[in-house]
């Protein structure tokens, strides 16, 4: 049953202590929260009461042990979802997973088995991986170039879908009563191609959604590709509402280009908010959760993070957009660093008034829970975003915040349910069943 009346959508992350790296001096718990099963059972519980439609965890397979930093990936996040779907009832889970490292038949396999034993209530966020640290952990091979990962990743899911329907009971006839089941349910899929050669059918048969819901993430060439080819809730990195639009209409435009429904596609862009009783104490709060202590400090990390030149600076010069274009052949996600540049192409804005409207990488929204509520309902309500994936700074304090003080008011205004609806998270997304 899908809901036919258009709502937001949420999702919220539970990665570590929090979205932001050093706030986790300001949240409350241990710091083996982290490693502690439990501890993301309750994060999961808090986002029920708030009726997220998914806790979303990203995934990196590597151990970074920088002295002043913190894990941030820890347990994988399939075996974790797999015991919090056991635990926690309702609730969908996103769960990353890299097409560099891993194979398709063990990546359908494994997905659809959590779709079926969580009754439908599964994505999957497909990446390909951008750190030579991972590459290390899966062998002496370097990471292979950008385009030839964006091939794989699009090939990995051609693969995958091909299995998620390869055998499906529906497609049986009467079957006689000396036999168990009827064979020609299962179809070998045969599939051969540059990277992955696999016969089939899985031993797994078809989901209550079809298959896994795909999320992608990824704002360059490879990854709109990619979102337009296979995603079905894209989750990137929009600051304001032109460059929010442009985005949409590209990956919409290409998916129609590709033969694919566009409406299909759901936009829910990372979002971090910070709450206070008035704007100036959410500020504070800023900058204390940033780690820059102030203002000043904002700007400093603004002029270092992007090689500008300190003698030259002038915090309240108007940016020149083009000076933040990514380079689209650097190591890290390029989708992330054209949040930036796509904000100032379409805002004239100073460093002084840019440094406030993100953190890390995502929109940031601060001010009282009405402000934010008013600003998150803005994006929505015309259909520049179909709802959000909250990056709470602090963990579980920022959850619990935002569900006591914001969800009530999007209720309130009649943009969020009071209950769980529908059966799958197809269903809560108003996403069509795969055929």
């Amino acid at each position: 049953m899908s809901i036919e009346k258009r709502r937001m959508n949420l999702n919220v992350g539970l990665n570590s202590t929090g979205y932001l790296a050093n706030a986790w001096k300001y949240r409350s718990g241990d710091r083996h929260d982290i490693n502690d099963p439990a501890y993301y059972r309750r994060l999961a519980e808090i986002a029920r009461q708030g009726l997220f439609d998914a806790v979303f965890f990203s995934d990196h397979p590597a151990l970074m042990t920088e002295p002043l930093g913190r894990p941030f990936h820890t347990i994988d996040p399939l075996i974790l979802c797999t015991a919090l779907a056991a635990q926690v009832p309702d609730i969908g889970f996103v769960v990353t997973v890299s097409s560099t490292y891993n194979s398709p038949y063990n990546f359908a396999r494994r997905v659809q088995s959590l779709d079926i034993v969580s009754g439908g209530r599964l994505i999957v966020n497909i990446v390909s991986s951008f750190n030579p640290n991972v590459a290390a952990n899966f062998g002496s091979a370097a990471l292979p170039p950008r385009n030839e990962r964006y091939a794989r990743a699009t090939e990995f899911l051609d693969v995958a879908k091909k299995l998620w329907s390869s055998w499906d009971p529906r497609r049986e006839s009467e079957v006689a009563s000396d036999r168990f089941w009827d064979s020609a349910s299962a179809i070998a899929i045969n599939h051969e191609d540059e990277f992955f050669q696999v016969r089939g059918p899985l031993n797994v048969p078809r989901g209550p959604q079809g298959h896994p819901v795909i999320a992608q993430a990824g704002a360059s060439d490879g990854g709109i590709e990619l979102a337009a080819r296979h995603g079905e809730i894209i989750y990137c990195n929009i600051l304001s509402k032109p460059a929010g639009k442009a985005f949409g209409d590209k990956v919409r435009g290409r998916a129609a280009v590709l033969g694919r429904d566009p409406s299909g596609i759901r936009i829910v862009p990372g979002l971090v908010v910070i709450l206070g009783p008035n704007r100036e104490e959410a500020l504070r709060k800023h900058e204390l959760y940033s780690g820059t202590g102030s203002e000043d400090g904002l700007l400093e990390r603004f002029v270092r993070e992007h090689g500008l030149d300190r003698d030259r600076f002038d915090p309240d010069a108007v940016l020149d957009y083009e000076r933040f274009v990514p380079d689209p052949n650097r190591q890290q996600a390029v989708g992330m660093g054209l949040g930036l540049s796509d904000l100032l192409r379409h805002e004239k804005l100073t460093a002084r008034q840019a440094i406030r409207r993100s953190e890390g990488h995502h929109r940031l929204l601060l001010g009282t829970p009405e402000e934010v509520a008013n600003e998150m309902i803005d994006f929505w309500e015309d259909g520049t975003v179909d709802g959000y994936t909250l990056q709470p700074p602090r963990a579980p304090d920022d959850i619990i915040e935002f569900v006591d003080k914001i969800i009530p008011i999007l209720q309130d205004r009649n943009v969020y349910p009071r209950q769980y609806e529908g059966q799958t998270i197809r269903d809560r997304y108003g996403l069509p069943n795969p055929q």
